[in-house]
């Protein structure tokens, strides 16, 4: 699509990991901040990964082999994600 040179509008790019399931980049990586740290704890955040498992290994490569500041809560079995957090302390 052409743009007119006087054209204010804001285009906004959104590179989609999971297409099952519509899931961008930006929100793998919102997710990694907030604590998950394998393709399984993203899973559980946003779905992705969970039909077809063809951005499984995008999602691992955006994750990245670096250190993750919750990965002792993760080795232990225990939540990491604050939703999950959250959950268990209002039950």
């Amino acid at each position: 699509m052409a743009r007119r040179p006087n054209e204010s509008r804001r285009e906004v790019i959104r590179v989609y990991v999971c297409n099952c399931f519509g899931v961008t980049e930006a929100q793998v990586k919102k997710h990694a901040d907030e604590g998950a740290c394998t393709p399984r704890q993203i899973a559980s955040a946003c779905k992705a990964g969970t039909d077809c498992g063809s951005c499984v290994r995008r999602i691992q490569a955006l994750l990245g082999r670096g250190e993750c500041p919750r990965r002792e809560l993760a080795d232990q079995g225990l939540p990491v994600l604050s939703e999950v957090e959250e959950l268990e302390e209002a039950a």
